[in-house]
């Protein structure tokens, strides 16, 4: 009986001291401020900008020049018109170009990011003399403008026969892409722990085993991403392909467009198709990637 009055007695509530109430935590995330809200207000603005000209060309894609001429490029198009981009297929031989720029855009993606990992893991890595004045010169080497380039390239070029070869322009992208690609990843691997390569090298890893074993797997985000620029930032090159390109059997994406321009006159439908066709590809290309560019962005976030 002494058992059963202690049980009711320690199960009975204390009447001397209030229970304590679980303090609610206010979210930090359901609130917004005013100038979240004036922050994300100019970001739809600035998407609805950027968003206007693939507007403009997927709906003039599809106008027929009559309906162009007679509603104008701001009007959706009355019926489907689709020889624009049949017109634009046959007349340049687009399967053709499309793969001389996938071809070009994937060798020098590529090239360029090995060549960019192996020169900054010599400058960031392997403490080169003079390592500031030379990631400093490759910078300013990038900064130049491309028509600077043009004619020393061109009498270069000339003379050792590779002139109107796609691996002229494969070059002269490879040394400018892995410019950038260097001066990026010596910057990252000029911070990179000391500890884990002295404990690779005191498992009698070489230089050689720390690059592709320690740094490589590492890095290997900022490569994914790496990659992806210099793919899509050589594919929507036009002016050094236009140039050392001559040839129709050998020329891009971005080159076949501009043969539809004329002097003094230009189909506006057919451009827009050719335009349209020419999006597609690096359009495709970064929603395939896209994960892996989120992650290689975020990969250096947390440690």
């Amino acid at each position: 009986m002494t058992t059963t009055i202690l049980d009711e007695a320690a199960q009975a509530p204390v009447t001397g001291a209030p229970a304590r109430q679980p303090r609610k935590r206010r979210s930090s995330t359901t609130r917004k401020t005013l100038g979240d809200w004036m922050i994300l207000v100019v970001a739809i603005l600035i998407g609805l900008l950027i968003a206007v000209p693939f507007f403009l060309i997927l709906i003039n894609s599809f106008k027929s020049p009559a309906d162009y001429n007679t509603a104008g490029p701001l009007t959706l198009p009355t019926d489907l018109y689709f020889d624009g981009m049949i017109n634009f297929w046959q007349r340049v031989d687009f399967p053709e170009k499309l793969w001389n720029s996938f071809f070009i855009s994937s060798v020098v993606a590529v090239l360029a990011v090995l060549i960019s990992l192996l020169n900054a893991f010599a400058l960031g890595i392997g403490r080169v003399r003079g390592r500031t004045w030379i990631v400093l010169l490759i910078l300013l080497a990038n900064m130049l403008p491309q028509e600077v380039l043009l004619y020393p390239l061109y009498f270069m070029f000339k003379s050792v026969g590779l002139y109107d070869n796609q691996w002229a322009v494969i070059i002269i992208f490879v040394v400018i892409q892995s410019a950038f690609g260097t001066y990026l990843l010596a910057s990252v691997l000029g911070t990179f722990p000391k500890e884990i390569l002295e404990a690779a090298s005191l498992d009698g890893a070489n230089k050689w085993t720390m690059l592709w074993r320690v740094v490589y797997p590492i890095t290997k985000p900022t490569l994914s991403v790496l990659v992806i620029f210099f793919f899509i930032w050589t594919w929507n090159e036009f002016l050094i392909p236009l140039t050392f390109l001559v040839s129709n059997a050998s020329q891009t994406v971005p080159v076949s467009i501009a043969v539809l321009q004329g002097d003094r006159l230009m189909d506006v439908t057919t451009t827009s198709a050719s335009a349209l066709l020419g999006l597609l590809p690096t359009l495709i290309f970064f929603l395939i990637f896209q994960r892996t560019l989120t992650r290689g962005i975020t990969a250096g976030a947390v440690k």
